[in-house]
């Protein structure tokens, strides 16, 4: 708020007009009663009453201060005149500003000195008159007030969304974590896996001194390790006694649940497990944040493995970071996660590529 935007060139332009024009009338208008000067150097004085509104985001206290210190210099130079069609509305206009930032006690000061400047306009002002100060100043006191609403909604809108930016770092980073986990994990069993079945082919050859005999053994060895490599893989992220979940236990997933329907299309057929495993949870993590008639559509492609989920979300549901994981897990076969949202409702398709 350091610089002059674009909108306070326009509030200034309007307001200069008002006090050129009024400027212009006062030394015109010869048949105005109570007019004392028709002096045409009351015009440029009462235009750069004005002219203080362009800074009042860098120095709101100067830019109140500076106009009214302007306006009394014309209520001492030229007495009694109009002064009130553009006074008023600059005071008012500076009363909503200085609201809306500073700290608070500027802000105060800064009002203060926008009272005074309604009595330098209205103390010698012919067509208003003194009397209509009281109202002049509760109009001051609401345009204010309006301003610090304005402010602290804007503080609090601002909070909001930095906590909302951090959330979802947190969110995005959790389920990176997540996947990096798994492939930990899946590191530290393959690689204990291959340094027991390597101890063991080593007992096997030792063991025997038909040639024949060991390189059947290698062989039988390494068919198995192969075997448990890839059930080690194919269980992310599962403890070692639990069957890893897959595309049959999805039905099951959303029964308990109570949140959706499964539909299955193609030629539904067994895939790795690591591929499937991301797919329930995929399905999993997108049916935590969607409603009970959400539809699950499954469609088994020759080169990739297709996942439709469509629903209502409710107010305040992490569907981010529900798409984030999503995301993750898609990401582990080179696939991809599209998501459209709109009014309440999401449409989420998954693409894992099989082969």
């Amino acid at each position: 708020m350091r610089d002059v935007h674009p909108v306070d060139y326009l509030f200034t332009a309007v307001l200069v007009g008002l006090a050129a024009t009024l400027g212009v009338m006062n030394v015109t208008a010869a048949d105005w009663e109570g007019v004392e000067s028709h002096s045409w150097l009351q015009l440029p004085l009462l235009v750069a009453t004005a002219l203080p509104l362009l800074w009042w985001r860098r120095a709101p206290v100067l830019a109140v201060g500076s106009a009214t210190a302007l306006m009394i210099a014309h209520d001492l130079l030229f007495g009694y005149g109009v002064r009130c069609g553009s006074g008023l509305p600059l005071a008012f206009a500076f009363a909503f500003l200085v609201g809306l930032g500073g700290d608070r006690r500027k802000r105060l000061v800064a009002v203060a000195l926008t009272a005074l400047l309604v009595v330098a306009v209205l103390v010698r002002d012919v067509a208003a008159g003194f009397e209509a100060l009281p109202a002049a100043l509760a109009i001051v006191l609401v345009m204010w007030g309006i301003g610090e609403v304005v402010r602290s909604r804007s503080a609090l809108g601002d909070e909001l969304r930095r906590r909302n930016a951090e959330l979802a770092e947190l969110r995005d980073r959790r389920a990176a974590l997540e996947v990096a986990d798994d492939r930990q994990r899946v590191s530290q069993q393959l690689e204990t896996l291959l340094d027991t079945r390597l101890g063991d082919l080593e007992d096997a050859a030792r063991s025997t001194t038909d040639p024949r005999a060991a390189l059947q053994n290698i062989e039988d060895g390494s068919r198995r390790t192969l075997a448990d490599m890839r059930e080690i893989v194919g269980t992310l992220q599962e403890p070692a006694l639990a069957p890893a979940p897959s595309v049959a236990q999805m039905e099951a997933l959303l029964e308990r649940s109570g949140r959706g329907v499964l539909t299955v299309n193609g030629d539904p057929r067994e895939l790795p497990a690591s591929l499937e495993l991301s797919a329930y949870r995929i399905v999993e993590h997108l049916s935590e944040v969607l409603g009970a008639d959400t539809a699950v559509t499954v469609h088994f492609r020759q080169d990739a493995l297709e996942i439709a989920v469509a629903g209502a979300f409710a107010k305040g549901a992490d569907l981010r970071g529900a798409l984030a994981r999503a995301r993750e897990r898609a990401r582990l076969h080179a696939g991809s996660v599209e998501a459209k949202v709109g009014r309440g409702q999401a449409r989420v398709l998954a693409r894992l590529p099989v082969g």
